[in-house]
């Protein structure tokens, strides 16, 4: 009866925790809501203030614009324009340039200011003067003021600019001729980053979007950029044209045309058609509502549970006290199931067990004992002896040592209170590891494990640290072991060594043209030829990426075993790879240290071999030894590295001309920059001595830009049928900036875009094929020729001829030195002058340094001659356009 009455006590405590608990829970959600209710209210507040700021900005913005606009028209209406037909003759003048020039200079927010007569044609702009050839009739604003006679400002939608490419933002008014008919736009353009950066630099809130719209809501900005995008209108029916008339507001958005809810405050601009709009994701206002819910439901879930366990210790308590009539019946249950257990994890465990006694008696052994050795049943008989199981084991195979040679080792380590281990190889291959631990009384417990796949993955951990994974070649602590054996035995008086660096020669172009899985299989064919024949005995290493080293170890001379060794490098390296449907030509490049000659340490030794693998790819050699000097060079590269990007800082270089020859009239026709490096202590430098260094600091591309700009200002002087020609490098190509930089330099010195030529060697297509010739094309439709340089000389030219047309091929000076004197190289000027006649390009022989070369020359049909025979590079003031028949030279050629 007590018991019961117990149970009744305890479950009507339950109730009464369980019933505040309720109420809490209640009170915490009624506080919760009027919480977010708040947070809500100050997202409104906070939108309504950044919207009237920034509706403050844009007014002020757009009023700067529209007194620019009043002013141009105002200026327009004193020159007085009768008609439309008037416009053009009236406006497209250098005062009117000056005046909308002053202009902009006095509203910086601008980039542009354009005139455009009636029929939409460019008549006068702030880009250049003389005018660009452009028309801008297909423009909205264009075509609402040739259909209404409006005469307030119109804000076209943004528009990518045709003549720099930036997206730009258009304000306008319409001109009209004194008749009273329509006489052209003013426009004034602003990039679309001034707005985006305002936006931006007050977007401190996540989730936050900044909107500039029409008042016929179509959108014309958008920070962050998303869904909706500059042109979208919105619908009719939206709340946002609801509030635009009530002259502003705030309202609360559906979420259909973003990412969620939004608070939005609408502020249109007074006396201008834009509307600022500041939305505010419902999600962002709530963030730091959900995370004082999260700790509030935290701390809820804390006192439930912690109510909880309070129950179950008072529900334990019970249970003990209910348990106490039934103790020794659940006490032999559980030792039965303990027994269970001890059997099952016996059973289970995936190592053999067993437990002998003092005696060498079995007294237990486990299901997979039996199965490592496949016993039997009555072979693991408690009481059974070891010395009998050994034997059992020994007639299946499973055990092949002496049993009573084990057994004495065994009592005697056991005596000793000391475990007792041992491996265990079997007919099959497997390895058994078996601990003996003992046991208090005189016994012992067996485990045994196997082994033998974990070997296995040792074997091969420890193959794969001292070999590479892609190639499986020795990798560089292999290499450095075997070097440092061989450092040994020379210090003993042992044979000296050679040690070789190569690497492959434009193996990233074959990663980027075919990409990185072809790369790696010619990786695994190389390493497959170095792991041939040819190359037994020595020790072939991958360093990383395509380079890799040999060690040679042989009797005999040791300079000519590593000539006869580079050259069989290069013999079967060399030789065309077939992979996945690809034929694949490569060279190698060689750098050999000879020890102890060049270097008694690895570091010594790697160290010189690299700088012999330097010299032999800088001037593709094939292999090179390693020479003292090359330090020197070393360092002073590095000198050179750290002058020349002072240099650039400093401004330190300066351009020479060399003038380019039309063959049949021998006039000047064009003319080539040269850049040199006016270095404060070595005097003027030519691009050989720097060029190089600074592609591969990345210095060529500051160097290039100020090239491109310098030669334009100076070629803007000389007579309009002298063209300027300037070379580009292919690391100006991955700027991304490339168009942009040629565009600006024809601008600001006022260069016409046909008069520039833009010199590419074939390494410009090779290395990125599609990004490359998308910017040439650009380039292309601009106006500027492009040039093909050093033809023939690639690997691919008449390919790159058929990818891209190119308006001039110039022959490399290799072919022309021996134009003369080498009938091969005469049938490639013959057959390259052929090709530019059939494919209507210009041809330009590089290197012309006698007249009888000249000679050969125009008899080959080459269009066009530059050398030392018609002028050295010269500095700018010393360049003479007025070569004639009368000239020494040209007069030996005619």
């Amino acid at each position: 009866m007590s018991r019961v009455r117990r149970r009744v006590a305890f479950h009507s405590l339950i109730g009464v925790v369980v019933g505040l608990i309720a109420l809490a829970v209640v009170a915490i959600g009624v506080t919760a809501w009027s919480l977010r209710s708040d947070q809500i209210d100050a997202g409104i507040r906070e939108t309504d203030r950044m919207a009237t700021l920034l509706a403050d900005q844009a007014s002020r913005s757009v009023a700067a614009i529209d007194a620019t606009l009043e002013g141009v028209k105002d200026r327009l209406d004193s020159l007085g324009i009768d008609t439309p037909a008037d416009f053009s003759r009236v406006v497209y003048t250098r005062d009117t340039f000056d005046f909308l020039t002053e202009r902009l200079h006095q509203l910086p927010l601008a980039t542009v200011i354009t005139i455009q007569a009636s029929d939409g044609q460019l008549i006068n702009s702030t880009r250049q003067w003389p005018r660009l050839d452009a028309n801008f009739a297909d423009r909205d604003y264009f075509q609402h003021f040739s259909k209404v006679d409006d005469r307030d400002i119109y804000v076209s939608l943004p528009v990518t600019s045709r003549l720099v490419g930036t997206w730009t933002l258009y304000f306008n008014k319409r001109i009209n001729a004194r008749n009273g008919d329509f006489a052209g736009v003013v426009s004034v353009g602003v990039e679309l980053k001034y707005f985006a950066n305002i936006y931006e630099s007050v977007g401190s809130v996540s989730g936050q979007v900044f909107l500039l719209l029409r008042r016929d809501g179509t959108v014309v900005l958008r920070w962050p950029e998303s869904s909706p995008r500059a042109g979208y209108k919105l619908p009719p029916d939206s709340k946002f044209h609801e509030t635009v008339r009530a002259g502003g507001g705030n309202f609360r958005s559906s979420g259909n045309l973003d990412d969620g809810i939004r608070l939005v405050s609408v502020r249109p601009l007074q006396n201008y058609p834009l509307v600022v709009d500041v939305a505010l994701r419902e999600a962002t206002v709530l963030a730091s509502w959900n995370r004082r819910m999260l700790a509030i439901g935290a701390g809820t879930l804390l006192v439930v549970c912690c109510a909880g366990f309070l129950l179950r210790g008072w529900a334990k308590q019970l249970g003990r006290l209910i348990a106490s009539e039934s103790q020794l019946a659940r006490s032999s249950r559980e030792l039965k199931a303990a027994k269970d257990r001890l059997d099952a994890a016996m059973n289970n465990v995936p190592q053999g067990l067993c437990m002998f006694d003092a005696a060498m008696r079995l007294t237990v052994a486990n299901a997979r004992y039996v199965e490592m050795y496949g016993l039997s049943a009555d072979d693991i008989k408690p009481g059974r002896q070891l010395r009998e199981i050994l034997q059992r084991r020994a007639a299946r195979g499973s055990f092949s040592a002496d049993p009573d040679q084990y057994i004495a080792e065994l009592r005697a380590q056991l005596a000793r209170g000391k475990p007792f281990g041992a491996l265990t190889h079997l007919q099959d291959g497997r390895v058994i590891s078996v601990q003996n631990q003992p046991a208090p009384g005189g016994g012992w417990v067996a485990m045994h494990e196997d082994i033998t796949e974990r070997q296995r993955a040792e074997a091969q951990i420890a193959h794969m640290a001292r070999h590479d994974a892609l190639t499986d070649l020795p990798n560089r602590a292999y290499f450095s072991e075997e070097m440092d054996k061989l450092l040994a035995r020379s210090r003993e008086g042992g044979a000296p060594f050679n040690v070789f660096l190569f690497d492959l020669d434009l193996f990233k172009t074959v990663n980027d043209s075919l990409g990185h899985p072809i790369g790696d299989e010619l990786l695994k064919a190389i390493a497959g030829r170095l792991r041939g024949a040819p190359f037994c005995g020595y020790t072939a290493a991958r360093f990383g990426g395509d380079e890799f080293a040999i060690l040679q170890a042989e009797e005999g001379d040791q300079r000519e075993n590593a000539i006869v060794l580079a050259k069989r490098l290069q013999a079967t390296l060399c030789e065309p790879y077939q992979i996945e449907g690809h034929q694949i030509v490569i060279g190698i490049s060689i750098g050999v240290a000879l020890a102890p000659a060049h270097g008694t340490s690895q570091i010594e030794l790697l160290k010189n071999a690299d700088l012999a693998l330097y010299r032999a790819k800088s001037g593709r050699l094939g292999y090179q030894f390693y020479q003292p000097e090359m330090d020197s060079d070393a360092r002073l590269r590095r000198e050179l590295e750290i002058d020349l990007r002072e240099a650039v800082a400093k401004k330190e270089f300066v351009l020479h001309y060399q003038t380019i020859v039309d063959v049949a009239s021998r006039r000047v026709c064009g003319v080539e920059a040269l850049v040199r490096w006016n270095h404060p202590r070595r005097g003027l430098l030519g691009p050989d001595r720097f060029i190089p260094i600074a592609e591969e600091l990345g210095l060529i591309i500051p160097i290039g830009e100020w090239i491109l700009w310098q030669a334009c200002q100076d070629a803007a002087a000389w007579p309009d049928d002298v063209r300027l020609a300037v070379n580009l490098s292919p690391v100006q190509f991955r700027s991304g900036n490339l168009l942009t930089c040629v565009t600006d330099a024809l601008v600001d010195a006022g260069l016409c875009p046909s008069r520039l030529e833009l010199e590419v060697t074939e390494s410009v297509l090779l290395e990125n094929n599609v990004e490359s010739l998308a910017v040439l094309h650009q380039l292309k439709a601009s106006g500027v020729h492009i040039v093909l340089d050093d033809f023939g000389t690639g690997y691919s030219s008449l390919s790159y001829l058929r990818m891209f047309p190119f308006d001039k091929i110039k022959i490399d000076r290799s072919f022309v030195a021996e134009f003369s004197s080498r009938a091969d190289c005469a049938a490639i000027v013959c057959a390259v002058t052929g090709l530019g006649r059939m494919l209507q390009l210009d041809t330009t022989a590089e290197g012309v340094e006698t007249a009888e070369q000249f000679e050969l020359l125009r008899a080959a049909g080459c269009t066009q001659a530059q050398g030392y025979l018609l002028s050295r590079p010269v500095p700018v003031a010393d360049l003479n356009f007025n070569l004639d028949a009368s000239d020494q030279r040209i007069g030996r050629i005619a």
